[in-house]
C-alpha cells in the first residue's frame, strides 16, 4: 500500500517549532520511501479556531518548503462523517448512549476527590434497559455516546517506542459524540485518518495515551489500523517543555530573525533524528537521502538557540551569492539602506558584497549590519573601536593622513597592489602591518572588525575610501 502521512495542527495559534518538526518528519518520511504528504486542518473547535492562524500554518509550511500532495482537508467539514461513524458503533452495539449531565459528572467527580479516588466513569448508563433509553430519547432528553470499552489490551508497534500496550480496564467508557452532536478529538481523528487511508500516523509522544482509543475505534469500525511513531518532546534549555518563556518558538520569528528555511529544516531534523556519524550540516536533498525511520530518538530534543544560529551561518556560508540575494535585498531595502531598485541596477556590486560578508554572518540580519558601512554615505565610530584603535588621536590623524595619500596615488587598486603600498608605508614608519590596517579599518567602516581590510578597499572603491579616510582625520584632529 502506498504510504500516505498526514500533518493535523489545530489553527489556534501559530506554527510552534514542534509542529514544524512534526511536519518535516512526515514529509522527510514521504520523500524517503515515496508516498502522499497530506495536511489536515483539525479546526473543530470553534471558538478558538481562527483564519489567522490557518493562513500563519500555511505560511510557516510554505516558507519551509513543505509542500503537500493533495488538497488540505478541514476536519469541520467532516462532521456528517464523524455523526455517521458514531451512529454506525451504537448500531453494533459498540456504543452507547450516556445521559448523565455535566453536573452530575462533577459531582461524582468531586465525591471521589474527596475519597482521595481517581475519577472513572462507572457506565451506569450502560446497564439501562433498552426500553427506559427509548423513552428517555422520545422525550427529548440529551446523551452523550459513549464507547464501549472491550475487554483485553491494546498492543501496537511503535517505529519509535517498539511495542507499547496498554490494558483496556484503565481506559473509561469514553464520549465519542457530544451532546450537540459534535464529535471528541478521538472519534475526529479516527474518522479522518479512516477517510484519508493513513497508513503512518506519526506525531509527538504526548499523543501516545490517545493511541490505544484510537486503535480501539479502528478495531471497531473494521478499519485498517496504521502505523504508529510517536516523537519526543521538545525542551528548552531549562530541561522542561519548550514553551513561549524560553523565547521564539513560532517558526515565523525564526523567518523574521534572518534564519534560513534550509537551516532551520536542518536544525528541527536533529530534534529526534540523527543521520548517523558526526555528519550535522546538511540540505535538505542530504537530509531527504539519509532519513531513516531506524534512526529516530526517544529521549526528548533540547532546543539549543545558540546552535540554530550556527547551523544557520552554516548554510549562509555554503549558500550562492544568487540564492540570498533576493533575501538580503529584502532586509537592506527595510532598514532604510539601499532600494530593490538600487541594488537590481547594481546587481554585481551586492553579489560580490553578500560573498564577502556572509562568511562572518549567522543570521540575515549579520550581514545587513555588516553591509551598513558600505551603504551609507556617512558612517559612525563605535567607542570601543576609537578606544581601542585611536587611542592617540594626534598620532593617528597623522598616520590617516598618510594612509590616505597612499592610498590617493596608488597605481594599481587591486588586492595585491594595495598590500603592497600599505605595506611599504608601514615598513616607512618602522611599524607593522596591523598597525596601519586596525585604524584604517576603523575610519573605513567605524568599526574594530569587519572583513579583510583590502576587501573593503576594493568593495568601498578608491573615491569612497579616500572621502572616509579624509572624514575620519577630520574627526580625529577636532
Amino acid at each position: 500500500m502506498e504510504n500516505r502521512l498526514r500533518f493535523a495542527p489545530s489553527p489556534t495559534g501559530y506554527l510552534h517549532v514542534g509542529g514544524a518538526r512534526t511536519a518535516l518528519f512526515n514529509w522527510l518520511y514521504c520523500k524517503r520511501y515515496g508516498g502522499q504528504f497530506l495536511l489536515r486542518v483539525e479546526d473543530t473547535d470553534k471558538a478558538r479556531s481562527t483564519d489567522e492562524s490557518t493562513r500563519a500554518i500555511f505560511d510557516g509550511l510554505n516558507w519551509l518548503g513543505l509542500s503537500w500532495d493533495e488538497e488540505v482537508v478541514y476536519q469541520g467539514a467532516n462532521l456528517e462523517l464523524h455523526q455517521r461513524d458514531a451512529r454506525s458503533l451504537l448500531v453494533q452495539n459498540k456504543a452507547y448512549r450516556c445521559f448523565c449531565t455535566p453536573p452530575q459528572l462533577d459531582a461524582r467527580r468531586k465525591d471521589a476527590e474527596k475519597m482521595k479516588q481517581a475519577f472513572r466513569y462507572d457506565g451506569r448508563c450502560d446497564r439501562l434497559k433498552p426500553d427506559e433509553v427509548a423513552q428517555r430519547v422520545s422525550a427529548g432528553e440529551g446523551f452523550t455516546i459513549r464507547f464501549r470499552i472491550p475487554g483485553g489490551s491494546t498492543t501496537w508497534n511503535d517505529l519509535v517506542h517498539g511495542d507499547i500496550t496498554f490494558p483496556n480496564k484503565d481506559v473509561d467508557d469514553f464520549v465519542i459524540l457530544r451532546t450537540d452532536g459534535t464529535p471528541i478529538y478521538n472519534l475526529a481523528v479516527t474518522s479522518d485518518d479512516i477517510a484519508m487511508r493513513i497508513t503512518l500516523v506519526m506525531r509527538g509522544d504526548d499523543h501516545i495515551s490517545n493511541t490505544p482509543k484510537q486503535i480501539m475505534l479502528y478495531e471497531a469500525l473494521g478499519a485498517e489500523i496504521p502505523k504508529f511513531a510517536h516523537l519526543p518532546m521538545i525542551h528548552g534549555m531549562d530541561g522542561k517543555k519548550l514553551s513561549k518563556r524560553h523565547g521564539a518558538t513560532a517558526v515565523g520569528d525564526y523567518q523574521h530573525l534572518g534564519m534560513l528555511p534550509e537551516a532551520m529544516l536542518n536544525f528541527l531534523a536533529l530534534l529526534g533524528w540523527s543521520p548517523g556519524g558526526d555528519l550535522e550540516v546538511m540540505s535538505v536533498d542530504e537530509m531527504v537521502k539519509l532519513f531513516s525511520a531506524d534512526h529516530l530518538s526517544k529521549k526528548a530534543a533540547v532546543f539549543d538557540t545558540q546552535k540554530l544560529e550556527w547551523m544557520n551561518g552554516q548554510h549562509l556560508s555554503r549558500a550562492s551569492g544568487e540564492r540570498l540575494l533576493p533575501v538580503v535585498a529584502k532586509a537592506i531595502d527595510a532598514a532604510g539602506l539601499a532600494s530593490l531598485a538600487d541594488i537590481e541596477s547594481r546587481r554585481q556590486w551586492f553579489l560580490d558584497l553578500i560573498e564577502l560578508l556572509k562568511v562572518r554572518a549567522r543570521t540575515i540580519d549579520d550581514i545587513v549590519r555588516q553591509a551598513a558601512p558600505f551603504l551609507k554615505d556617512e558612517i559612525g565610530y563605535d567607542p570601543e573601536a576609537v578606544a581601542k584603535q585611536w587611542k592617540d588621536k594626534a598620532a593617528t590623524a597623522d598616520l590617516l593622513a598618510a594612509t590616505r595619500e597612499r592610498l590617493a596615488t596608488a597605481t594599481e587598486w587591486s588586492a595585491a597592489g594595495l598590500e603592497t603600498v600599505l605595506r611599504e608605508l608601514a615598513e616607512s614608519r618602522g611599524t607593522t602591518g596591523g598597525k596601519v590596517f586596525q585604524p584604517l579599518r576603523v575610519a573605513l567602516t567605524g568599526l574594530a572588525v569587519s572583513p579583510g581590510i583590502f576587501d573593503v578597499l576594493l568593495t568601498l572603491g578608491r573615491e569612497r575610501s579616500v572621502a572616509r579616510i579624509d572624514a575620519a582625520e577630520r574627526f580625529l584632529r577636532t
